[in-house]
């Protein structure tokens, strides 16, 4: 055979078994891989501070007066089954909601509840602080007396609850359970506010303000956010059914299906994509009231049919319906286009099916990563959850003039009258991002040690000659992946870094935008809009550019065991002068397997809605506020796990291309060991013949 021509390693040199695959190696860009561990032991810290100073009941659950969390287990009290706050003084709430009162709501006292107080139709309720000092009853007792003991008070201590410094507080405005808040109704009740008068209580402030301060104070975006973190750590069960068994289940019917039935399945994928992205849409339009009955409320539990409460989620919701919309709209006419291309992608589909059929390993590979990406994320989500649910209890320093009842001092304490609340430093901030970085970090390396396993051994098969000879092993992907692991894998830590940069960079970017538009500072002259909408372009041009080359890397990687950039380089050379014979065969086949992994995702995404859709995530303790971030998140955990399992036909087509052109430019422009689908697939005359046909 002819020699090299100097780019690459000749297929007659010390290659090996399989001739042009070097097994004679070196380890290659050693320092980002200590950058990589090092990466590790800082992403480990990182999660033991929030293991140690988070508390994920936080996030939908407030503070009691105590700076106890409501919901939780505490030294003085068990709060487990109490999981609603409730502001026992109204004219509290009352003055929060004034402008230039100077009085915030974080400093009403709060006590936590099992359900919210509602006004008594021929009496006065009451509702009590903790039992403690004289007031000898347990907690349950005091649950159980609706938290009521005004009846067993000295006067000196029912004077004082006239007075609306406790240690009892009347109930006037009946109150419903959002979002784990009793929030109050501007409706009080005529019997109660009789009955207060008649005790000589002072006077308790009747306005819509009543109303607003609180619900003001749930729709805080902070609030907003919290919850919906909350939302995914509560609905771990279906992240692991639709977010991982469903997607492994379904990503691996499709490879079988690709074996068996390649000609039928791009056709089976296209109008499943269509069916799915419409059927998801449909599922939004539930959820944002737009079809049916089933809108998301923030209301939990039985209330007056007729009272309504507004939310940020409602809002989000219906934004996600009208994006879906548009998503839909598009994505079902570009695949209405791509119809009368189809068979092509069968062309290109049919090697990639003859390479699985010949190595049988490859369907079950994916597994491996798919088990450390799963643990991984358990891992990962439990320490999100906490971070996001870090900081430190303290009271707040507050100027206002009010005044409590001290049931262990036995006095009125007005020196310690303000609220609690959860501080939060800026490096909790910095933390967070360090930690969502990880994540995709994490799984972009995952994903690319996956893909260089898979073209090395596909390389295996390309340079036996295509078939099942004894040059190709019984389990041919334990040899790339020990030549990986042993040799390569700082170049796979350097490149999923640098695609991890650039999404970052561009999501920062685009987070930078919308900022910009929200406040209307955008360009106003067109020469700075140009530029402004030119950059967002170039940079999505970046990062698909470098997620190309990153593939092909992965392949002289696997092949060559050079560094990740001379990788890159050779790829680079290869795919230019072959960019007319490479464009025409790949581009619909990509297509095809990305609509494959949206199928897969689809399906995670609507599974989830058709789970969270159960009475479990509508009841008071697991209520899901909104399904958009736990759909969310099974539709990126399903894009992941399809992405690793179609990465066996994407990565299987992408190197025999590359071994085709590296094989003809070996030979004079005749490939030696290519398949003779391979040929067929490369022969204009036959390709333009089958779109004619």
């Amino acid at each position: 055979m002819s020699g090299s021509n100097g780019k690459y390693p000749s297929s007659d040199g010390n290659g090996g078994a399989n001739g042009i695959i070097k097994f004679n190696r070196k380890c290659r860009d050693v320092v980002f891989l200590i950058f990589f561990i090092a990466f590790w032991v800082a992403m480990i810290v990182n999660s033991s501070f929030g293991f140690n100073q988070g508390n994920p009941l936080r996030l939908n659950f407030g503070l009691d007066y105590k700076g106890n969390v409501c919901g939780g287990k505490h030294k003085e009290f068990n709060l487990r089954e109490l999981e609603l706050k409730y502001y026992v003084n109204p004219n509290q709430v009352y003055q929060s909601g004034l402008k230039n009162s100077g009085v915030k709501l974080s400093n009403a006292r709060t006590i936590c509840l099992l359900d919210c107080p509602i006004p008594s139709e021929d009496s006065l309720n009451w509702v009590c602080d903790y039992p403690e000092g004289d007031i000898r009853i347990s907690l349950d007792d005091w649950i159980d007396m609706n938290y009521d003991y005004y009846a067993d008070l000295t006067p000196e201590l029912r004077n004082s609850s006239l007075q609306l410094q406790g240690p009892c507080y009347p109930v006037i405005f009946p109150s419903v359970n959002v979002y784990w808040t009793c929030q109050f109704i501007d409706r009080p009740s005529n019997v109660s506010l009789t009955h207060w008068k008649q005790l000589n209580g002072v006077t308790i402030n009747d306005d819509m303000v009543i109303d607003k301060s609180i619900h003001n104070s749930i729709n805080t975006r902070s609030s907003v956010l919290k919850r919906y973190v909350a939302d995914v750590g509560k609905s771990w069960p279906v992240l692991i059914v639709c977010g991982g068994l469903l997607p492994l289940l379904l990503s691996m019917l499709w490879l079988l299906m690709i074996r068996h039935f390649v000609t039928a399945m791009p056709w089976v994928t296209v109008f499943l994509f269509n069916g799915l992205i419409i059927s998801v849409t449909m599922f939004y339009y539930m959820k944002a009231g737009w079809i049916g009955n089933d809108a998301i409320s923030p209301i939990i539990g039985e209330h007056d049919p007729y009272y309504h409460v507004s939310a940020r989620e409602q809002h989000h919701i219906r934004a996600a319906a009208f994006v879906m919309t548009c998503v839909m709209i598009v994505a079902v006419l570009s695949s209405i286009a791509i119809v009368r291309r189809i068979l092509m992608a069968t062309s290109v589909l049919k090697v990639a099916a003859k390479v699985i059929g010949e190595v049988h390993a490859l369907i079950i590979f994916p597994v491996i990563p798919y088990a450390i990406l799963t643990i991984f994320y358990m891992f990962w989500l439990s320490a999100a959850l906490n971070l996001f649910s870090s900081g430190q209890i303290v009271r707040n320093d507050c100027n206002t003039n009010c005044c409590a009842y001290d049931l262990k001092a036995k006095r009125v304490s007005c020196d310690d009258c303000c609220g609690y609340s959860i501080h939060y430093t800026p490096h909790i901030a910095a933390s967070i991002l360090f930690h969502l970085f990880g994540c995709y970090w994490a799984t972009q390396f995952i994903i690319a040690c996956s893909s260089t396993v898979i073209a090395g051994s596909v390389a295996s098969y390309y340079w036996a000659r295509g078939e099942s000879s004894a040059t190709i092993p019984f389990l041919p992907v334990f040899s790339p992946m020990k030549l990986l692991m042993r040799y390569s894998l700082g170049s796979v830590a350097i490149s999923s870094l640098i695609v991890s940069f650039v999404e970052s960079t561009r999501f920062i970017l685009e987070a930078i935008r919308r900022r910009l538009k929200g406040a209307d500072i955008m360009p106003e002259s067109w020469i700075k809009r140009m530029m402004f909408h030119t950059s967002r372009f170039c940079i999505n041009c970046i990062e698909l550019t470098i997620k190309s080359v990153n593939r092909n890397a992965y392949i002289m990687i696997a092949i060559t065991g050079k560094g990740f950039f001379r990788a890159s380089e050779m790829a680079t050379d290869l795919i230019i002068s072959n960019i007319l014979r490479i464009g025409r065969v790949n581009v619909i086949g990509d297509v095809i397997l990305y609509l494959g992994k949206l199928c897969v995702s689809l399906a995670s995404a609507l599974f989830a809605f058709l789970m969270l859709d159960t009475h479990k995530y509508k009841s008071s303790h697991n209520k899901i506020t909104s399904p958009l971030f736990p759909v969310l998140a099974c539709w990126g955990l399903g894009y992941v796990v399809a992405t690793l399992f179609f990465a066996v036909v994407e990565m299987s087509i992408d190197t025999i291309i590359l071994s085709y052109c590296q094989d003809a430019e070996e030979h004079q422009g005749t490939a030696h060991y290519a398949p003779p689908l391979l040929i067929e697939t490369f022969d204009e005359q036959n390709e333009v013949q089958r779109i004619a046909q």
